[in-house]
């Protein structure tokens, strides 16, 4: 029975209040733990720039506080492998979904790394630039989308192409793929563009017609300077004294178990999995804030060899963050429905249905449309969707983990035309529905900022960056 006040309070407020002592201030942790910024200086981790991930002193963290000895472990969204080479650094058997080719790739050429011998690599370096001066006509070409057309001075695409030409000779596969990771680690510094959350900004010197205020990124360094420094920031890491590529803990040293990654998206891949197989989740999903993976990592895609048609197919099968993606409720139906487990998509989707306060917002959102005070009209199926998913990833998740297993996810709340989405209350009640005990929900000191027009519209609010701590009952 509510009491009387509770009667004017709005379902987001009876979910706050009802997870209000579970809250948690975060002195350990700070937006650079859980965001990509703590990998800066570190070793191996400081190759590849992907701001959306999370550093790998905040999976060690939970993984040493929380676990007595090494197990398995999973992350479902397993972007650049952060989880998976912390967790093998200290012994645990690591497991990986990633759809997006770049955090494939970036996985891979660790892995290679590790198995290539340090002498050798050193001189396929010396070879490499002898070689490159060769080279007159080149066979091997950056084949652009269309969004990245023009993304490099001529001379920068001559020499990129050129190097793409000589490491297609390159025997030795292992240092072929880290040669491969080098120039694709640097696309960004070499380009006119710098990846800005929901698309690429281009520089006022590029060839494309630009709209809007000219964007300078400063200096645009020449393709041998930058692939010189992170060959040498390369070497200088691949030291058999350093741990963080080679995989041994500080106080035990052992052969690390292989990294075992599917290439896929989880919504497909998580219901094939083994019931009470992990003993622990670590993870972070793509926010609930338009960007669009697809578009700031487009470089990175072509280089990789994707063409338009590729990139439009991993954009409609990432989670629906974006407001170009399109509902997947048919698609999950028949997942379910040819696995033979129809009764498991109903009892999930009564879950996401049952949600008074994810019913709210999606009826405020709706409202907010009608009235035009949203900057998208998608955005109310974008957020609908978004949950929708998350609902059967965390189903999934509750049924893989052991029991007394943990889960622990990094997520930001959102909003959209001036009202607060709680994603930390609504996924952990859909988290208890599936059997999670919401442990802790670790809200870090300083928020994060909603966006220029959202503080020039409804003023200048902290919304809440948190760390979910879920233990499986």
């Amino acid at each position: 029975m509510y009491e009387l006040t509770d009667l004017f309070q709005s379902e987001r407020e009876k979910l706050f209040k009802r997870f209000s002592n579970r809250f948690e201030k975060a002195y350990n942790f700070n937006r650079q733990v859980v965001s990509f910024q703590a990998n800066k200086e570190e070793p191996v981790s400081r190759w590849f720039k992907y701001k959306e991930g999370f550093s790998s002193a905040l999976v060690k963290y939970f993984l040493t506080e929380y676990y007595n000895e090494p197990g398995r472990l999973l992350d479902p969204f397993a972007g650049v492998g952060t989880t998976l080479f912390a967790g093998q650094s200290l012994g645990w058997e690591t497991h990986g979904i990633e759809l997006l080719p770049v955090g494939i790739f970036v996985v891979e050429a660790r892995e290679a790394l590790q198995k290539i011998n340090p002498i050798e690599f050193q001189k396929s370096i010396e070879k490499l630039w002898i070689e490159l001066k060769k080279i007159k006509e080149t066979k091997t070409h950056f084949n652009h989308l269309s969004i990245t057309q023009d993304a490099f001075p001529d001379e920068t695409e001559i020499a990129l192409n050129k190097f793409l030409t000589y490491i297609s000779t390159v025997k030795n596969e292992k240092i072929q793929t880290v040669l491969r990771f080098t120039a694709f680690s640097i696309l960004e510094e070499l380009s006119y563009t710098r990846k800005d959350g929901q698309y690429l900004r281009w520089d006022y010197r590029s060839k494309r017609d630009l709209n809007g205020k000219p964007f300078n990124k400063g200096k645009i360094i020449p393709f041998d300077q930058a692939l010189k420094h992170k060959l040498s920031q390369i070497v200088s890491d691949m030291s058999p004294q350093n741990d963080s590529l080679f995989n041994y803990s500080n106080s035990n040293k052992f052969v690390p178990k292989d990294i075992k990654l599917i290439k896929g998206t989880c919504l497909e891949e998580l219901p094939h999995m083994n019931d009470d197989f992990f003993d622990f989740i670590i993870t972070s999903p793509p926010y609930c804030n338009r960007y669009d993976y697809t578009r700031t990592y487009a470089l990175e895609l072509a280089y990789l060899g994707c063409d338009n048609e590729k990139v439009k197919e991993l954009r409609q099968e990432l989670l629906s963050c974006t407001v170009e993606n399109k509902e997947k409720l048919d698609y999950l139906y028949q997942l379910y429905t040819d696995l033979g487990r129809g009764t498991t998509f109903a009892n999930v989707l009564n879950v996401y249905n049952s949600s008074a306060a994810m019913n709210e917002v999606n009826s405020v959102l709706d409202e907010l449309n009608k009235l035009n005070k949203l900057n998208n009209n998608n955005i109310p199926r974008m957020v609908r969707n978004y949950f929708l998913e998350l609902c059967f990833v965390v189903f999934e998740m509750a049924r893989v983990l052991k029991k007394g297993g943990y889960c622990v996810m990094v997520n930001d709340n959102v909003r959209y035309g001036g009202e607060e989405i709680p994603v930390d209350l609504i996924l952990s009640e859909f988290a208890e529905n599936f059997g999670f005990d919401v442990k802790k929900i670790f809200v870090l000191p300083r928020g994060k900022g909603n966006s220029s027009q959202q503080m020039g519209n409804f003023g200048r609010t902290e919304i809440r960056k948190c760390v979910y701590l879920w233990q499986k009952k």
